[in-house]
């Protein structure tokens, strides 16, 4: 039987473009399932580490326990348990992290988001969730502080991924960073740390469909559906224009659009099991997309959008900007909230 005809549509990408994806969820269960239809890394943050912790409590009731008996201040108790999850999935990745010659099989380990402005508290976080596993990819805002914390890292070999990060302006400055920290990693004689820089695609395009109702902006549900689209193909050629050696990691997906769209392209897709599912059970045209402009239209309708504007041009923010950008905060809230604050609270 032809292969092509027994493949899904995840598994054609996977075999036949320079697309790669990681598993979206710190759940055992559903990573052992990831695993097996050919991811090649695990992203977590607070929110799905306290999911998979809920869901899994009789499972590691023991080192929950352990952890709670410490009695300790709310964010080292989250911290611990943040270890707890992200260790299981370390220990899962660490056979690929290791045959691939740590070009594969990391897991990402989001320091605290209310501290996204403290670099002496980021800073040593980060050094111990390094500490944790060998395959840890220390997760840091794009925030200014964050970025600092990124520079530190890398220089001092460790491996890192740049989350809450939405927008052309803070791939670039990672991306930059990621560089500056790598050249003086080498001039010590250091092997630098490894960079991911996140785009949020769904989160960009659920923002600007809200200012957009709520500023009667002359665009419609399909050109909002192609913002995010725009800004990570506009990202995508300035890496490749510049021989940036952070590679992009699209995540936060809405749809299969968000995959289709993109194949082909040498990055890394962050897939949830919620679209894993329809990627192998529904049929898209295997072709590849990544080169497939967003219509000159659609760009100008967007561009209505100040906020778009900001994420789409390269000079759209500076880095000191990146914090106060209205999507940074919503997110920081978020991960906070029903993330590391649950982490904290457990009992």
């Amino acid at each position: 039987m032809d292969t092509l005809l027994t493949q899904t549509y995840l598994d054609w990408v996977v075999a036949h473009t320079p697309t790669a994806w990681w598993h979206d969820s710190a759940d055992p269960d559903e990573l052992d399932l990831g695993l097996r239809r050919g991811a090649i890394g695990v992203t977590t943050n607070p929110v799905l580490a306290a999911a998979a912790m809920k869901k899994n409590r009789e499972r590691w009731g023991t080192e929950i326990d352990r952890v709670l008996a410490r009695r300790l201040p709310p964010e080292a108790q989250a911290e611990a348990l943040m270890e707890v999850v992200v260790v299981k999935a370390a220990e899962t990745l660490l056979p690929a992290f290791r045959a691939s010659n740590a070009r594969a099989g990391f897991v990402c380990a989001q320091v605290n988001p209310a501290r996204a402005g403290d670099r002496e508290c980021m800073s040593p976080m980060a050094m111990r969730f390094h500490a944790w596993a060998p395959n840890i990819a220390v997760k840091l805002p794009a925030t200014a502080a964050g970025l600092d914390v990124l520079e530190e890292c890398v220089a001092s070999g460790i491996t890192v991924a740049a989350t809450v990060s939405f927008t052309v302006p803070q791939v670039i400055a990672v991306a930059e960073r990621h560089r500056a920290g790598a050249k003086r990693a080498r001039d010590k004689g250091i092997e630098p740390g490894r960079c991911f820089a996140v785009i949020m695609i769904g989160r960009l395009d659920d923002y600007l469909r809200e200012i957009a109702h709520d500023a009667r902006a002359p665009v419609d549900e399909a050109d909002i559906c192609q913002a995010g689209l725009a800004v990570v193909k506009r990202a995508y050629g300035i890496y490749r224009e510049r021989g940036y050696a952070a590679v992009l990691l699209v995540a936060a997906l809405r749809g299969a659009h968000h995959l289709t769209e993109l194949a082909g392209a040498d990055l890394l897709m962050s897939i949830h099991p919620t679209y894993q599912e329809i990627l192998v059970s529904q049929e898209y045209p295997r072709v590849t997309r990544i080169e497939s402009p967003i219509a000159s239209d659609v760009i100008q309708r967007l561009q209505r959008i100040p906020d778009f504007v900001r994420s789409y041009e390269p000079d759209g923010m500076r880095p000191s900007d990146f914090a106060a950008f209205g999507l940074t905060q919503r997110t920081l809230s978020q991960f906070t909230e029903i993330g590391w604050k649950q982490l904290e609270s457990l009992r």
